[in-house]
């Protein structure tokens, strides 16, 4: 990166990130509070609006959203007549699945091999000291010039849609000409890229049920409807011989039109098994931006340890849907509910409950935001030009945002990269990433202002 004012200061300002990361990381901050302790996500709460005090935001606010989470608020006045920026991120983590199977305790920072690991380093705490970053070096070399105001969200991993709520109860608050979300990320470690599609999703609860109660195996099975092979056929019929998910109604053969994606690279980014088959046709571009996808994110069952020889009576699974740009989220839930009544076997009761819905998102790249950040990002990524890419997973708010506010350009920037291995165990983020992408996002703010 050449020699500037902004880089040289977020390069000295590192050391300070890191440590303040290691404190935010440090909050077991999952908005499951069946699991995880509400304090703990109350108290990262607390911590960044502390910090955004300390910047010489004001109006800070600790907003009660409707799914019983805090998301987080602050505005920092610029100067007179300046445009108005909305920085985005969120402190709520994923869970950590096995624990046993991380390096390193999931949630304490720690530095290996260049990268620093722990849950929400990438995925989106690492998002927030990225915002913090590019404002000090702004207010370090002649200050901020646009109004900024910052929210930070409590529950955008659960997707039961908070801030969404409130955000259309409170339509006011979050209004700007320019709306920079730092949920997304790079192609690969070292391009510069804004995410420019999101698919949207929906979660569904199936419960098949068959019997009064589970029977002997050997004195009833054979007649006797088991509910978890029933479940399991149900969860089968979503998708085709060669894994394409097929659900009744939706469609599930658009392509996608941007950055293709290597199977090679994409193999070694997914860590795929010598020997094991992609799923789905197509390119994978095509797959994992541009059409459904459908995941059994869990089955309850007895576990293999302590089974005893029974028919099921019972059984229970947690599906999910990826929806692509320009399908209705409602409408592809309504799909998913029909297909999986329609698929169930032997008459068995069964009944679906939907958990968490979020719309899509498609981003205009016409606008002049879109060059600022051009830009910023050759400058802050020498040799490399801003490359547009879409993104499997889904960022609910996009969508509200866009509904509430049509005239503002949105932007998906951000550090969950490949190597980042958000929502898995050994989750991690590259320094160097935080730096260039704060060297970024500063020059963006200051390409924008003078636009």
């Amino acid at each position: 990166m050449p020699s500037n004012p902004v880089a040289e200061t977020v390069a000295s300002l590192l050391p300070r990130a890191k440590a303040e990361l290691t404190e935010l990381v440090a909050f077991k901050s999952v908005a499951d509070f069946t699991q995880f302790s509400k304090s703990e996500s109350d108290a990262a709460a607390g911590w960044i609006a502390d910090a955004l005090r300390a910047e010489g935001f004001t109006d800070v606010a600790l907003l009660d959203t409707p799914d019983g989470t805090q998301s987080v608020y602050g505005y920092l006045p610029g100067p007179e007549g300046a445009k108005t920026v909305l920085l985005y991120a969120h402190y709520d983590v994923q869970p950590t699945l096995d624990e046993a199977g991380w390096a390193t305790p999931p949630f304490e920072l720690t530095e290996r091999d260049g990268r620093w690991y722990g849950r929400g380093t990438a995925d989106c705490k690492g998002g927030f000291i990225m915002h913090l970053l590019a404002l000090r070096a702004l207010k370090a070399n002649g200050g901020v010039p646009v109004h900024v105001k910052v929210i930070v969200e409590g529950s955008e991993e659960q997707g039961t849609g908070g801030l969404e709520r409130y955000a259309e109860q409170h339509p006011e608050l979050l209004a700007a000409d320019t709306i920079v979300i730092g949920d997304a990320g790079n192609f690969r470690v070292g391009l510069p890229t804004v995410t420019t599609t999101l698919r949207g999703m929906t979660l569904v609860r199936v419960r098949i049920d068959t019997l009064a109660g589970n029977l002997h195996s050997g004195q009833f099975g054979g007649a006797a409807p088991d509910a978890l092979a029933a479940l399991i056929r149900v969860l089968d019929s979503l998708r085709a011989e060669d894994g394409s998910t097929t659900v009744d109604g939706l469609d599930a053969t658009a392509r996608w039109d941007g950055l293709e994606y290597a199977e090679e690279q994409f193999r070694t980014d997914a860590k795929v098994l010598d020997g094991v088959e992609l799923i789905g046709d197509g390119s994978v571009a095509d797959r994992i931006w541009a059409r459904p996808a459908v995941t059994v994110l869990g089955i309850d069952c007895p576990p293999v340890v302590g089974a005893t020889p029974s028919v099921q009576s019972s059984a229970r699974a947690l599906v999910s849907l990826r929806v692509p740009p320009g399908v209705d989220a409602a409408e592809a839930t309504k799909l998913l509910q029909a297909h999986i009544e329609a698929h169930t076997p032997w008459g068995a009761r069964v009944t679906t409950e939907q958990l968490g819905q979020g719309q899509a998102f498609r981003a205009d790249t016409s606008s002049p935001a879109y060059q600022a950040m051009a830009d910023a990002m050759a400058e802050a990524y020498p040799g490399e030009t801003m490359q547009y890419a879409g993104q499997g997973g889904s960022i609910p708010l996009c969508n509200t945002l866009a509904g509430l506010y049509p005239q503002a350009e949105i932007l998906l920037i951000g550090l969950s990269e490949p190597e980042a291995q958000i929502h898995a165990v050994n989750e991690s983020v590259s320094p160097e990433e935080l730096e260039r992408l704060s060297v970024a996002e500063a020059l963006f703010l200051r390409n924008y202002a003078a636009g």
